[in-house]
């Protein structure tokens, strides 16, 4: 039988990386952004402490659904890096992220209606079409093709 994990246990980042499934290098990102963060041993190299791990597990969770790490940050201020977040903390987080995604999924139902009048529509036009140009947004900013880089 395994011995039980101590809550004060440091992973190297080879540990951090195979336990989660995410690369070193985006280990080391995630932490210039401070997302995550470790200590340093006496030879400067990274431990993390294992509380890490469900904020890494949930960050790869957020880029599969294609939120912004930007949002994941917001979502985890109130969670502390430097001690093992309470219950409370994750409670808190977890209400800021049921908006975030609330919004999301508020965004994608808007989408998934214009899109199914834009291909029922058919009419092509970048002037009128009201999901690639709204309000004629485009032609504020003069005549001729303004999605092409010139």
């Amino acid at each position: 039988m395994e011995a039980a994990h101590r809550p004060d246990e440091l992973l190297s980042v080879g540990e951090m990386s195979h336990r989660t499934g995410v690369a070193v290098s985006a280990l080391h990102y995630y932490e210039r952004l401070g997302l995550i963060a470790s200590l340093r041993t006496s030879g400067n190299q990274r431990r993390y402490p294992r509380h890490m791990l469900r904020r890494v597990a949930l960050i790869s969770v957020a880029k599969r659904l294609g939120i912004p790490l930007e949002n994941v940050k917001e979502a985890f201020e109130s969670v502390p890096l430097s001690s093992t977040p309470t219950h409370e903390d994750w409670q808190r987080a977890s209400r800021r992220w049921k908006k975030v995604l609330e919004q999301r999924r508020q965004g994608i139902e808007r989408l998934e209606q214009e899109l199914t009048g834009c291909i029922g529509c058919g009419c092509l036009s970048m002037k009128a079409c009201s999901l690639l140009n709204p309000d004629d947004q485009l032609g504020d900013t003069g005549s001729g093709a303004r999605r092409i880089p010139v």
